[in-house]
């Protein structure tokens, strides 16, 4: 089974920019559609963005379109996350997920997601 390690969280300053990453453990990481979600305590797991399997499709949380762009290099088993214009309210622990389902529209579920890492902290400072 995958496992999956976040890297890259941090603070910064409002209109600041950070890039996450997510490394994957096992050999067929090409094979998942990757997603990143967040979330603050008390709220529940938010999407943020999705990517399929070959990199062809995105999906965005509205919130976020414009300012973070998730891409992956299956080469590296590896998906990122820029973020860029970040704002006060971006501030959460953003998880990497992996989806089996090689499907051509990555999901926006976090239900549909089976193996997740273990989050890193994004904290934006106003």
């Amino acid at each position: 089974q995958e496992q999956l390690v976040e890297s890259g969280g941090g603070l910064v300053q409002a209109g600041g920019s950070l890039r996450l990453s997510c490394t994957a453990s096992g050999r067929s990481f090409s094979n998942y559609n990757m997603g990143w979600f967040r979330q603050t305590p008390g709220k529940e797991r938010e999407f943020v963005a999705a990517i399929n399997w070959s990199g062809s499709n995105t999906n965005y949380a509205d919130s976020v379109k414009g300012r973070f762009t998730i891409s992956r290099d299956n080469a590296k088993n590896t998906v990122y996350l820029q973020m860029n214009n970040l704002k006060p309210e971006d501030t959460a622990v953003y998880y990497c997920a992996a989806d089996w389902a090689l499907t051509a529209q990555p999901t926006i579920t976090h239900d549909e997601y089976d193996t997740w890492g273990q989050g890193t902290q994004v904290t934006v400072s106003s």
